[in-house]
């Protein structure tokens, strides 16, 4: 069996995804393992090398992505062979093209970018493995005669409650009435626009903010305009302006640890807002994936309003894993009551087997336990990050040392940021320019980094080169 030297520093190391793929191919690429060498069953190379089963199963996705293994049923993972046509080299990989459609959905298949540094997810091997199998085994369980029809339009209850037991210990008390359970927080964003909001309508979203709402306004016909997101929340003079000028239906905001600059709503902006919204009878879209990553105190728009004009959504791919599209929406009885009719309209209800199954995480999954231990891992990938970027002398937007995000400034040119975002993917590095999150794609110089995927050394030499304009 090959022995695989990993790194247990989370300050310094690469993911133990990228240190094992790595290892695998160096060991491919001298001939250690040979064409059809049969490797390590998962099992076996997670007892051996005290790794997560996840861990060890995205490696060996990503080694057959890469076109150095092949996986066959019933005979494991073998080496690839080596044949003229069919040579699995490092020098032969072929990046993807970087166009709207890659970025959008086929990113999310494919793992054969072995840099993720812009990606918006945790590290599998992050996951609460534990908590998960045993949601799992308890769901096998449950008679088929439960799961025979297609759940409650609301979804499941006793997820319902749980939510809402979470948001009554942060100060909003609401019951299952006021919670509706979707197929991710993106889909609740999409209900919420397609039920609040007619085309031609005028929003506000904050620049630069997420990237896949951008993407629903403009499939929605709405007229977006954006507010500048500072680290303290969105500049409230600014949108004192745009309210005035073209009355906007909606503003759209990510309270806690933004999407992409890491930065939390300060508590004078969030009422400045919330005045201007009230003011104008304009509806607050708040999207909340990332508080259970956040340090306490941060406010929350929902509690402070009161569920008047203000729509909260959240989910569970931050914490649980987005692999379960599981999120829900929060809203006052009778906009949630028009919100389950569109559910049901567009998409029928969501999967009761995937939220029981989310419940069990909550209820018997250590979940809280595990949270806290992500958050820790979290704090000490940020400040190796922060590092990383203070030794090249390069800007930090905000320093949240929590949460998914880090923005910081390239030394290049705003115009120049695709080309450099191109040029990264041809080395196998995945980057987040700023313009992906802009309302009108116009250029930024600016990043978006994910901490714990940003730790590998020919990520930095790729950026020190782009420092020296040597690309």
């Amino acid at each position: 069996m090959i022995e695989l030297e990993l790194q247990r520093d989370r300050r310094a190391a690469p993911t133990l995804v990228e240190q094992v793929v790595q290892g695998f191919a160096r060991a491919i690429e001298a001939q250690s393992l040979r064409a059809g060498a049969l490797l390590p069953s998962v099992r076996q190379l997670a007892h051996s090398h005290a790794l997560s089963t996840f861990t060890v199963t995205e490696a060996y996705n990503r080694l057959v992505s890469m076109g150095l293994v092949v996986a066959r049923r019933g005979s494991g993972y073998r080496v690839a062979a080596r044949g003229p046509a069919t040579r699995a080299t490092a020098a032969d990989w072929q990046p993807p093209s970087l166009t709207a459609t890659w970025l959008l959905s086929d990113v999310f298949a494919d793992h054969s970018v072995p840099i993720k540094a812009g990606c918006g997810w945790l590290p599998s091997e992050w996951i609460n493995e534990s908590g998960l199998q045993h949601a799992l085994r308890v769901v096998s369980r449950v008679p088929a005669v439960r799961l025979g029809d297609y759940g409650h339009p609301y979804g499941f209850a006793p997820l319902r409650e749980r939510v809402a037991e979470q948001l009554d210990r942060r100060g909003l008390p609401v019951d299952v009435t006021n919670v509706l359970l979707t197929q991710g927080a993106t889909q609740g964003l999409d209900l919420i626009v397609r039920t609040l909001l007619r085309a031609g309508d005028a929003v506000i979203v904050e620049d630069p903010g997420y990237c896949n709402l951008l993407q629903i306004l403009k499939l929605a016909g709405l007229v977006v305009h954006g507010v500048p997101r500072t680290p303290a929340g969105v500049d409230t003079d600014v949108l004192d302006t745009l309210v005035a000028r073209h009355k906007p239906k909606a503003i759209f905001v990510n309270t806690t640890l933004q999407n992409p600059t890491g930065a939390t709503f300060g508590m004078s902006a969030a009422f400045r807002l919330l005045q201007i919204a009230e003011r104008e009878r304009m509806w607050v879209i708040e999207d909340d994936v990332s508080r259970e990553l956040a340090p306490s105190g941060a406010p929350l728009f929902a509690a402070m309003e009161g569920l008047q004009r203000v729509v909260y959504v959240s989910g569970f791919s931050k914490t649980v894993t987005p692999a379960l599209r599981c999120g829900y929406v929060v809203a006052e009885t009778a906009v949630l009551r028009e919100l389950a009719r569109t559910k049901m309209a567009v998409g029928l209800t969501s999967s009761e087997t995937i939220e029981r199954i989310v419940e069990k995480v909550l209820l018997e999954g250590r979940y809280a336990r595990h949270v806290e231990t992500v958050n820790e891992r979290l704090k000490l990938a940020h400040a190796a990050l922060e590092e990383r970027l203070d030794a090249l002398g390069l800007e930090i937007f905000h320093r949240p040392r929590a949460g998914l995000f880090l923005c910081a400034r390239l030394p290049v040119e705003p115009e120049r940021a695709g080309e450099v975002a191109t040029a990264a993917l041809a080395h196998g590095i995945w980057l987040a320019p700023g313009s992906y999150f802009r309302p009108d794609d116009a250029p930024s110089a600016w990043f978006r980094f994910n901490a714990p995927y940003s730790t590998d050394d020919a990520l930095w030499r790729f950026i020190e080169r782009v420092g020296r304009g040597a690309l």
